[in-house]
């Protein structure tokens, strides 16, 4: 099983297993096998050490993955919430951030229902 940037690859193709780490979508995952000329086809397992070693290099030169990628978003989301923007706050009180509406729906962002009780006569 390879080991990429802390993250162990399924044995599944090649373009499909790079996806697993954090920050490589299908885009990258494809530029990454072209630019190391490795078949996307390939399994993961079938990986040969140089190949791996390859990839590891391809990433490390040019993408900002895993660790150093959570933390960069994590520290733009904290600036937001400093500067008191819009967005920050948003953030801050757990709504959703673009625009989409919490009349109905936006549970997952809003949390378990807050059941209120209803007027007493």
């Amino acid at each position: 099983m390879a080991r990429i940037a802390g993250v162990d690859l399924p044995n599944k193709a090649v373009k499909i297993a790079l996806t697993y780490i954090y920050g490589i979508g299908n885009k990258s995952a494809m530029d990454i096998c072209t630019k190391t000329n490795i078949d996307p086809d390939m399994r993961a397992n079938n990986l040969s050490q140089d190949d791996v070693a390859l990839i590891r290099k391809v990433l490390e030169e040019e993408y900002k993955v895993e660790g150093a990628l959570r933390t960069e978003v994590a520290l733009n989301i904290k600036r937001l919430m400093d500067i008191g923007c819009y967005r920050g706050l948003r953030h801050r009180k757990g709504l959703p951030v673009h625009g989409q509406r919490t009349k109905t729906n936006a549970r997952t962002r809003k949390g378990k229902k807050k059941t209120v009780a209803g007027k007493k006569k």
